[in-house]
């Protein structure tokens, strides 16, 4: 008998996990300027979600869109496996209704409605087992808007190098 292990009834607790990223959306961060973000659940289908443990997702083309108080995902393309039902038709590109609480949709609904921001999906994730999408409230940006942003980055880049030769 082995007195020095610790017992599995005395293990330590299990450490928070990160969440496990499935898709983003780079190209929003280069379109918008993102003002705030909130965290949605998604309602999937069976397929859905083995599609996403399999990371075949993507979100470039995607924006939720508000209709009767309610907000859904649009233009996410989820990719179907081969393995999944024969009797399922499966949609890879369907709108997918997105769960937040009645005062955050409110919320957003006023901002897009008075203050004309955007909704952008920015990531895809697993969290605690379920499937979570990151959404931000946006404003467009112009072309000088984007012009700058990429010469701050590149410069950004080129004092990092700087640093690192010294």
């Amino acid at each position: 008998m082995d007195f020095g292990a610790p017992s599995p009834a005395m293990a330590a607790p299990k450490e928070k996990t990160e969440p496990r990223l499935i898709a983003q959306n780079k190209k929003a961060w280069h379109d918008y300027f993102i003002e705030d973000r909130f965290e949605a659940g998604i309602a999937l289908q069976g397929w859905e979600a083995k599609s996403l443990r399999a990371g075949r997702a993507q979100l470039k083309e995607s924006y939720v869109i508000i209709q009767n108080g309610e907000m859904y995902l649009f233009g996410a393309h989820f990719s179907p496996l081969q393995t999944t039902s024969t009797h399922i038709k499966a949609d890879p590109t369907r709108t997918r209704k997105l769960l937040l609480h009645r005062q955050e949709i409110n919320r957003l609904i006023g901002a897009v409605e008075r203050r004309g921001y955007t909704l952008m999906p920015l990531s895809l994730y697993w969290k605690y087992g379920r499937a979570k999408l990151e959404i931000a409230l946006a404003r467009g940006k112009k072309q000088h808007d984007k012009r700058a942003t990429l010469r701050e980055r590149e410069s950004d880049r080129e004092q990092e190098r700087a640093l690192k030769q010294r």
